[in-house]
């Protein structure tokens, strides 16, 4: 039976309170079939494309599903990319957030220990790309044997990378009585074929959306030569004026070069692609969320792992080279049946690459002729009072959430033997707070972070600046987030 509200399925309060905070008003097709499969432990398969709400579909009911008092993981998620993986955690975090569930991020270019150290403390969700959860495993630092949930997110995308041998590496150190879930927007044979060996009696499901990406997103082409590519988009960023834009190119320097030109015309820009630091390619990715630019340089890094609101405008600076990616790169616009833009750049010998997209996407981009040189010059002033004016910014998924939450700092961490205990007992100690009351805590080494929940930060903030834990007063402050 077809459920029309979260609060139809058999989920906690924590949870059902988490959903609504995150404006999540009702399931969408994927969720509708999902979430009541999983809660019934049922082995799954999904084709659904991106944009469907496929993250929810699985996180919700793991979330519910998770036993808090277990202190290792329960669930293990794959994800093909490092953006895509911190992008699932921060969703299953927030979805857990009242639940107090601990979810880590586990990828490379990444310092190890700090990771290790994070997984040591009581964990209940990991979330990673194979190559480094395999090293985690291989090293005796992140114990599989209590794992009861498994999800291969993208899997097609998997494929295509190579990690299917290292996903069957992972999957023989799991119990074999385990729910599996596998979710994809393609189904290629190798991917069915891996299925029949690692599931049980396993629910397919197929979601086609009413309005699909090919049909909610307008898409346009513009045939080119490689030399004038960098004028046709100056001139249709002026042309189009949108209010945030991303701008696909098929390599690095690519990127680095679009990136550079952009600059010294003073766009608001930024570049996003492998060859950067992880901690910079994170910060990129928060910062186009909140709205802090308005144009994204990128490789297909961010095809895949970034949900952010209201893209106004894609443009294929290069035309990608298999099809999958370019319906994945439009998707970025045109999220959960909203409309969108795309346009792409085609060169001569590049037909080939549009024929098989044609094909694929099953209707042909409209042909576009070059905006005139007057169209250009009579759009430059309103392109520039937007140029200069402020940027909005933007409300994140979790803002609503985080309103009644306060995250504190207590100097005080591992080094001085501070344990969960001995803050769940002085702050349970405070008149009006209960374990309630108590979100996560993480305790590293100097520090320890403790989520107060249900608006009562600012009251256990003044109170512990008189009230001492495991002995001592302790220098204690509201947390950056």
């Amino acid at each position: 039976m077809i459920k029309n509200n979260f609060s139809d399925y058999d989920l906690s309060d924590e949870l059902l309170k988490a959903i609504q905070l995150l404006n999540y008003n009702y399931p969408t097709k994927v969720q509708e079939q999902v979430i009541p499969a999983v809660l019934a432990q049922k082995d799954i398969i999904v084709k659904s494309q991106t944009g469907s709400g496929k993250t929810a579909a699985f996180a919700i009911p793991i979330c519910e599903l998770i036993d808090w008092e277990q202190n290792k993981p329960q669930a293990l998620v794959l994800t093909p990319t490092r953006e895509l993986a911190v992008q699932v955690r921060e969703e299953m975090f927030h979805l857990g957030r009242f639940k107090r569930l601990k979810v880590a991020a586990i990828y490379g270019q990444y310092p190890f220990y700090v990771q290790e150290k994070e997984i040591k403390q009581k964990t209940h969700v990991v979330v990673g790309t194979p190559g480094r959860l395999i090293d985690h495993i291989k090293r005796g630092t992140l114990d599989t044997s209590y794992i009861k949930y498994l999800v291969i997110d993208e899997a097609d995308e998997m494929l295509n990378m190579g990690f299917i041998e290292q996903i069957e590496t992972i999957i023989s150190t799991l119990h074999q009585e385990r729910v599996t879930l596998l979710l994809s927007a393609t189904m290629p044979q190798d991917i069915t074929v891996l299925c029949g060996k690692i599931m049980n009696n396993a629910i397919q499901v197929e979601v086609e959306e009413e309005n699909s990406a090919a049909d909610r997103i307008l898409q346009e082409r513009y045939n080119t030569v490689q030399a004038d590519k960098m004028q046709l988009l100056l001139d249709l960023s002026i042309v189009e004026n949108p209010d945030s834009c991303m701008i696909f190119c098929n390599t690095k320097q690519t990127v680095d070069d679009v990136y550079a030109e952009l600059r010294k015309l003073n766009y608001s820009c930024m570049k996003l692609h492998g060859g950067m630091e992880q901690r910079d390619r994170l910060n990129v990715m928060k910062n186009f969320k909140e709205g802090l630019f308005r144009y994204l340089c990128a490789t297909d890094v961010a095809a895949r792992g970034l949900d952010i609101e209201d893209i106004t405008l894609v443009i294929n600076y290069d035309i990608p080279y298999d099809r999958e990616s370019y319906v994945h790169r439009i998707g970025r616009t045109g999220r959960v049946n909203k409309l969108g833009k795309s346009i792409t750049f085609v060169t001569q010998n590049e037909e080939k690459f549009l024929k098989d997209i044609h094909d694929y996407i099953g209707k042909e981009m409209i042909l576009k002729e070059r905006p005139e040189e007057k169209t250009v010059h009579e759009s430059k002033r309103d392109f520039m009072t937007k140029s200069n004016a402020p940027l909005e910014i933007k409300e994140t998924k979790d803002a609503l959430l985080s309103t009644e939450i306060m995250k504190i700092h207590v100097n005080a961490g591992k080094k001085t033997k501070m344990r969960p205990v001995d803050i769940v007992g002085t702050l349970c100690s405070i008149p009006g707070i209960t374990a309630a009351d108590i979100g996560i805590i993480n305790i590293l080494d100097i520090s320890t972070f403790v989520e107060i929940l249900n608006n009562k930060g600012e009251l256990v903030l003044q109170e512990l600046q008189n009230t001492p834990i495991k002995g001592r007063l302790r220098k204690v402050n509201k947390a950056d987030r």
